[in-house]
């Protein structure tokens, strides 16, 4: 069975169609990149997926359970996903441990050395522990993202979603992002990521899915993608990320 299902889904915004009979399935441990261009739909796809942006038509199952609007089917897919956004959405006044430690201590019900044990491993993880005690406006912006990954990672999920987690960051802050995703790729962990990084992509992706106006136009291994795309659309794409 696969750890995501999404089965003929559906999203509008008013008039406009986001999604339009998306069917995708992500296994236990996959790592799938999703690209195309802006307005396609990529990050529409991956806020379904943990209900932050409710579908209208459809069904996605995530690790066993159906997506619903039912609070005790919320809580137990979010638990189990991990999200990074664009922007990093740390809170300003907080130190970047306690930025760790909230969720630990409110929701999974760690105490506060527990709290502060998980959270120092994961800043380590991330390459970041002698930046525990600082704030996030004291941080570069790759270093406030890498912050976001291990806010992430205290969770423990078991599946991560990063919706273009690199597009807001300084070209040379870029790497160590990268780096720290491809850690976590090597590691197991089942990963969806939005992003243009096509050079992660053929790296760490099982699989990439490219789409446009909604749809899913095209999907299949790194290699193939590639080297013989199938679809117009997608040969294009490529073409002007590379040549970007």
């Amino acid at each position: 069975m696969p750890i995501i299902s999404m089965r003929n889904v559906s999203k509008f915004f008013g008039d406009f169609q986001a999604l339009k009979n998306v069917s995708l399935d992500v296994a236990l441990g996959e790592r799938v990149v999703i690209c195309g261009p802006s307005g396609s739909g990529k990050s529409t796809l991956i806020r379904c997926i943990n209900r932050l942006e409710a579908h209208e038509v459809g069904h996605i199952v995530v690790d066993g359970t159906t997506l619903t609007n039912k609070p005790a089917d919320l809580e137990k897919i979010r638990s189990n996903v991990g999200m990074v956004f664009q922007q990093f959405n740390l809170f300003p006044h907080l130190s970047v441990m306690d930025n760790l430690c909230l969720g630990p201590r409110r929701v999974l019900g760690l105490t506060d050395q527990e709290a502060r044990a998980r959270a120092m491993k994961h800043l380590e993880r991330v390459q970041i522990p002698d930046q525990a005690e600082k704030f996030p406006r004291q941080l570069s912006g790759g270093q406030q993202q890498r912050v976001a990954i291990a806010r992430s990672l205290c969770m423990e999920p078991r599946i991560l979603l990063f919706d273009e987690p690199t597009s807001a960051l300084d070209p040379e802050m870029i790497a160590e992002v990268l780096d720290v995703m491809t850690e976590l790729a090597s590691s197991g962990m089942t990963m969806i990521v939005v992003t243009h990084e096509m050079g992660f992509a053929r790296r760490v992706a099982d699989r990439m899915v490219f789409m446009d106006k909604g749809e899913i136009v095209e999907f299949g291994t790194p290699e193939d993608v590639f080297t013989a795309p199938k679809s117009k659309r997608f040969a294009t794409f490529i073409k002007q990320i590379l040549n970007h």
